[in-house]
């Protein structure tokens, strides 16, 4: 039993790491979304067409791709804290380049650096959510983290809109990469990796059972036990088609396809975006609870994602966006877009919990792949269908050029879909530990 200075150690210390890695997350949330905003500023800034517009938003998915099982070995290695604190300093170099840059390529490099910074907060996060508090309250802690996140995305949304009637795209950069400063020095001051650290006894002890046992092997031997798990695979699958399809149509071509295809204004194309992106965090915040209540998650999965793939449909087939039942479908294509954050917990649970920062940061890869393969493959198909690549960017691709690239990406969210089927049912438990 926990004396009562300990219980309220033990609660600090919890709630200081959700909140100054969670803060860290609400940035690249930010960082994630941003580009749908400023489509036609960055356009105009640097002269750059579709293609190109889409490859400079996909950099940070380029980055965020490739570490992000890098990222699962260091916080099963050496720790949140210490990857939390780097990257903030990476993604405050990051933000302040992208808003100075006078070139291109200069802004290419200050968005890569923020993918790079950021791509270590989630996957630290989950880490953190696992230590911290007990496992039968993973999947409600989570989705509140990603509620908490969102609040980033909803920022780079109508807010930001609002706030470029008043300061530049640039200013808004440079006032983010300091913040990201900031808390990266609060990150390595406050949080701690886990209860021990600070002489407390593990969640799972105060719950009764015994500790998980540590990993004694080398890394790379858990990361193959991770791969060669093939219940590990549905989930990133998953994460390709469904999270992929939503960070490319919401991060960038959301307020295009609405503004230049259907003739709104920035601020009614941002406000559906906006409307998207409370959706999907509202439901990620419902869907970890419902799940931990009814002790099921594959089911919710399936039934999630299928409204999402459902939402689609009238993208695809043109119909009419009239106010009113326009901002209903994006609201619900959000909430069903949540469906894929319970693959983290899956993922989490059919393997054993010392590689849960692998299992996770494997299956979150799909995600960010989807995303880095469909901002530019959209653009690419908007431009194909517009006559060629290489168009200059006075010329405004018609609703006709866009459905192109809504036809992608409702391949990419019905293959997502498909591969919720292949989930195995964990009962939200580790698949290791006896019934």
């Amino acid at each position: 039993m926990l004396t009562s200075a300990q219980r309220h150690q033990l609660h600090r210390l919890r709630w200081t790491a959700f909140s100054v890695v969670g803060a860290a997350y609400v940035l690249s949330f930010f960082h994630r979304f941003a580009p749908a905003a400023i489509a036609a500023d960055l356009q105009n800034a640097f002269q750059i067409n579709a293609t190109a517009l889409g490859s400079l938003a996909a950099t940070y998915f380029y980055v965020y791709t490739l570490m992000q099982i890098p990222t699962g070995i260091l916080a099963d290695t050496l720790g949140p804290r210490r990857i939390v604190a780097v990257g903030g300093v990476l993604a405050g170099a990051g933000s302040l380049l992208f808003g100075l840059a006078d070139t291109f390529n200069l802004a290419a490099l200050g968005r890569l650096l923020v993918g790079l910074g950021v791509s270590v907060t989630f996957i630290a996060l989950l880490k953190l959510n696992a230590v911290w508090f007990s496992e039968r309250h993973f999947g409600s802690i989570t989705g509140l983290a990603i509620l908490l996140g969102n609040f980033g995305s909803l920022l780079a949304a109508s807010p930001l809109a609002w706030a470029l009637g008043y300061v530049s795209w640039r200013e808004v950069f440079v006032a983010v990469g300091l913040l990201s400063l900031f808390l990266a020095g609060l990150a390595w001051w406050l949080v701690r990796d886990n209860p021990v650290q600070s002489g407390l006894p593990s969640l799972r002890e105060l719950d009764g059972k015994a500790a998980h046992p540590a990993h004694d092997g080398h890394w790379y031997d858990g990361l193959l036990q991770v791969a060669g798990n093939r219940a590990t695979w549905p989930g990133f699958f998953v994460n390709l088609g469904v999270s992929g399809t939503l960070f490319a149509f919401a991060g960038l071509w959301a307020v295009p396809f609405l503004s230049q295809g259907h003739g709104w204004d920035r601020t009614t194309a941002t406000g559906h975006t906006s409307l998207l992106l409370a959706g999907f965090a509202l439901g990620a915040f419902f869907i970890g609870t419902l799940s931990d209540r009814l002790g099921r998650r594959k089911p919710v999965v399936i039934v999630f994602c299928g409204l999402y793939v459902a939402c689609w449909l009238p993208l695809l087939l043109s119909w009419a966006l009239r106010p009113g039942w326009s901002h209903a479908l994006f609201f619900l294509m959000g909430l069903g877009a949540a469906g894929f954050t319970l693959t983290w917990a899956c993922a989490k649970e059919v393997n054993r919990h010392a590689l849960s920062g692998m299992a996770t940061s494997l299956v979150n890869t799909g995600a960010f792949l989807g995303g880095a393969i469909l901002q530019p493959l959209v653009g690419w198909a908007i431009e194909h269908a517009a006559g060629g690549t290489g168009l200059p960017i006075s010329l405004k691709p018609s609703l006709a050029h866009y459905q192109v690239g809504i036809a992608v990406l409702f391949g990419f969210a019905l293959f997502g879909w498909l591969a919720s089927f292949a989930l195995r049912e964990t009962n939200c438990r580790y698949v290791s530990d006896p019934a």
